[in-house]
């Protein structure tokens, strides 16, 4: 991509990054849409020799585009009747399913929780030509204040438990009457069983499977749409 066509706010933010790392753009479409996805090149650059396995509650998992959110963004996608719709993405990380999601015409607003974060989603949303999308930090241990959504949205967001709860006050708190949540996690993440038990409570849970194959295996991803009992 040639990165002269960016708008200057978002121009400066890349090269700011740049300065740091290195950078790549992937590219996927959405219907008719090309979008682009701003990534660091080098993990290993990034994680400066760390061992990300040491400690998993502090590997930066927002670095790394996931297989779930790549389902998940061609799910959102896909979605009709979207225009008016006010769309939450949670944990949004590099943010491929909200900009899917604004492809399709839902109002969209990534939510995270540090500052580079939403500087990598607000140049891939530039480079996408999406000018609309909103980006906010998000502490779902915090009351929320924000007006509530029509769709809630999330991909691998399930990793330490203490935030199920949280997690569940954020979907009563930011999801209105009659929306619809969408969750796509990796089929092996041992966490996704005891959180849907959790959130059956108050929840009817749809689940669809989508297969792909990586690196020459199969690899099972399990969508669920909850809604309010």
């Amino acid at each position: 991509m040639d990165i002269r066509t960016l708008p200057e706010p978002e121009r400066l933010i890349y090269n700011r990054i740049r300065s740091k790392y290195t950078l790549t753009f992937d590219r996927f479409e959405v219907g008719n849409r090309k979008l682009r996805l701003l990534k660091i090149a080098d993990l290993e650059e990034f994680l400066e020799g760390k061992d990300p396995f040491a400690d998993v509650s502090q590997f930066p998992f927002w670095i790394r585009l996931w297989d779930a959110a790549m389902i998940l963004a061609y799910v959102l996608g896909s979605q009709k009747d979207t225009e008016g719709k006010q769309l939450l993405e949670l944990g949004a990380g590099l943010g491929a399913p909200g900009l899917a999601a604004a492809a399709a015409g839902y109002t969209v607003t990534l939510s995270d929780y540090e500052d580079i974060i939403m500087d990598f989603q607000r140049v891939s949303a530039a480079a996408s030509g999406l000018p609309g999308m909103k980006f906010i930090h998000l502490d779902w241990l915090e009351t929320q204040t924000l007006e509530p959504f029509d769709v809630l949205a999330g991909a691998e967001i399930l990793f330490r438990e203490e935030f199920f709860q949280p997690l569940l006050n954020i979907f009563s708190t930011l999801l209105k009457p009659g929306g619809k949540i969408f969750l796509a996690h990796d089929a092996t993440r041992q966490s996704l069983p005891k959180f849907l038990r959790l959130a059956d409570k108050d929840f009817d849970i749809a689940l669809k499977k989508q297969t792909i194959r990586r690196d020459g295996k199969e690899k099972t991803i399990i969508v669920n749409l909850l809604r309010r009992k």
